[in-house]
């Protein structure tokens, strides 16, 4: 600047200053706005085409074929000293020879615990606390997030449809569907409403 100055033979070299920092000033406000101003019209644009495409097209959906199948579930019990306890409304999904870990269940008793009221099942080669039982089951299996309102949506015609299903049993993981389904259906596994326009984008 003092170069400048001195080059130029300035004689109000504060009045100088002044103006090139009001210039440098408006063209740093001037760019920086401009910038700002591309990012919110850029973005605007993005969310246009996104909610056009959407409308046109329907929401993207991920989705599974049903297929009556057999399939595995695991339902937990407490073992202490290769010994169990479960209630009545449980005691039908065990049976000797299913494994639990790395052992297995022994026998389950077909009479109540008069001590305690309820069933016992013993096992062998379990080590102590919760431990999950595996049972094979035949029907159409979804992962459990995808039963809403005691149905699942299903793809019909373009859209999203709830149909109403029977869970018969279902774990952490996945719920274990005897009615309500047929072999074919697809089964929506992405967060739709009932009517809503859907196209399929993945099946796992």
């Amino acid at each position: 600047m003092e170069r400048i100055i001195k080059f130029f033979k300035i004689k109000n070299p504060t009045r100088v200053k002044k103006w090139i920092y009001i210039l440098a000033v408006s063209a740093l406000t001037f760019w920086v706005v401009f910038r700002i101003t591309m990012l919110i019209i850029q973005h605007n644009q993005n969310v246009y085409n996104l909610s056009r495409d959407v409308t046109e097209n329907g929401t993207p959906v991920i989705t599974i074929t049903a297929q009556n199948s057999s399939g595995t579930l695991h339902e937990p019990i407490t073992v202490e000293k290769n010994k169990a306890y479960v209630t009545g409304s449980r005691v039908g999904l065990f049976r000797a020879g299913q494994k639990v870990g790395d052992g297995k269940i022994v026998s389950v008793s077909q009479n109540i615990n008069l001590d305690t009221g309820m069933y016992v099942i013993k096992t062998s080669n379990v080590g102590d606390g919760l431990q999950y039982v595996e049972y094979t089951r035949n029907g159409y299996f979804v992962p459990v997030y995808a039963v809403v309102d005691s149905g699942v949506y299903v793809y019909a015609n373009g859209v999203a449809e709830l149909r109403k299903v029977i869970v018969a049993h279902s774990d952490a993981d996945v719920a274990l569907i005897t009615q309500g389904l047929h072999d074919g259906d697809i089964v929506i596994l992405s967060k739709v409403s009932t009517g809503e326009k859907v196209r399929l984008i993945e099946s796992k």
